[in-house]
């Protein structure tokens, strides 16, 4: 189940892992996993749709994903290096992890 490995050869847990998880850790909720994976996409797509209107989503102990704008700024073509760009403002999804989460890792 968990031997999902990224690029750099670290383990991750995907979204069907993290689903199985909660359901076989909490069989009390009586969940199927049609019904874990519909609340797990509600709450992302619920989750992108206020950071799409620039409304921070707070979890407490957790942490607060909001939205920071990068500025536009001048740049160099990385093809011709003595060409400059602009490059266009942009918006980014920012974490802050709270407490909880914060003290885990220590």
């Amino acid at each position: 189940m968990l031997d999902n490995t990224n690029k750099k050869g670290k383990k991750i847990i995907n979204q069907k892992d993290l689903i199985k998880i909660v359901l076989d850790k909490y069989k009390n909720l009586n969940l199927s996993q049609k019904e874990a994976e519909n609340f797990f996409q509600l709450l992302i797509k619920e989750t992108i749709e206020s950071l799409k209107n620039d409304v921070a989503v707070k979890i407490t102990s957790f942490g607060t994903f909001s939205v920071k704008t990068r500025y536009s700024r001048g740049g160099v073509n990385p093809r011709n290096p003595k060409e400059r760009i602009k490059i266009p403002a942009v918006k980014v999804a920012k974490f802050k992890k709270g407490k909880k989460l914060k003290d885990a890792l220590k």
